[in-house]
């Protein structure tokens, strides 16, 4: 029996959702995206679900797209004379991370493990994260000629420019103690301890009032949400792949470095 791509489970007053694709270190397809998508939907609309946790399948919480699937999407990519070509499907990955930025409902990341490019992104965009030691985060999409776009803004929010220019432009991936220090995430516990942690906070969240916890989550999002939807506009005219983006997939498949790396 095929296994499921995105696992879905209520445990009271949580529901969790598990990145499940160990082979690929839960890297997001656009499949996967589709099926966090319809989790999303299926927490909203459940009463008995007071808040949602992300957490990855075995060693990573997600290493971010799959880079298989755009390596044969830039094959049938038709590029501009610039060189440059939008990606309809990139598109709805960043869909996903705005989804889960505004869900209704408080949502807790459970990091287990490695979460880069647009896995951290999904770390950043939930409202509280936990993280195990062994956990390492980090934006090295430049690294394979990809624009680090939506996550750039979410980041921002969160750690401010200067951590953010660090991250970003070099692209190392830091440790979960790093990552509070700079306000990425909020606490680093043992392995063992880390979806109690995030059913602790479930509980925590599940006291508050219904409603008023609705009204507080949009108050909290119209704070940044007009620079957020800016951005998401701006993002969206530009060339999300380059000549460069398939240069750099080539040579990290093939194990090489890029022509660019020094």
């Amino acid at each position: 029996m095929e296994t499921e791509l995105v696992g879905y489970e209520t445990r009271y007053p949580a529901a969790v959702i598990t990145l499940n694709c160990p082979q690929t270190r839960n890297a997001l397809s656009m499949p996967m995206v589709d099926a966090i998508m319809a989790a999303l939907h299926r927490a909203e609309d459940d009463s008995s679900v007071r808040a949602l946790i992300v957490t990855g399948a075995e060693s990573a919480f997600s290493a971010g797209m799959d880079l298989k699937e755009l390596r044969r999407a830039l094959d049938e990519i038709k590029f501009d004379k610039n060189g440059g070509a939008l990606w309809a499907d990139a598109f709805r990955g960043e869909e996903l991370v705005d989804r889960l930025y505004r869900f209704p409902k408080p949502t807790i990341a459970a990091v287990n493990g490695a979460a880069a490019a647009a896995g951290a992104a999904l770390v950043s965009a939930c409202d509280m994260a936990v993280a195990a030691p062994e956990a390492r985060i980090g934006y090295p999409e430049m690294r394979r000629g990809i624009q680090a776009g939506m996550v750039l803004i979410h980041l921002m929010r969160l750690v401010g420019e200067r951590h953010a220019r660090f991250l970003v432009l070099t692209g190392e991936l830091i440790t979960a103690d790093r990552a509070k220090e700079i306000g990425l995430i909020n606490e680093v516990v043992q392995r063992d301890q880390l979806m109690a942690t995030a059913m602790k906070w479930a509980a925590s969240v599940a006291m508050n009032a219904p409603k008023a916890e609705t009204i507080t989550k949009a108050l909290l999002e119209k704070v940044s949400a007009q620079a957020v939807s800016m951005k998401m506009a701006e993002y969206k005219a530009a060339p999300l792949l380059t000549d460069e983006c398939r240069a750099g997939l080539e040579a990290f498949f093939e194990k090489r470095p890029a022509p660019w790396a020094i």
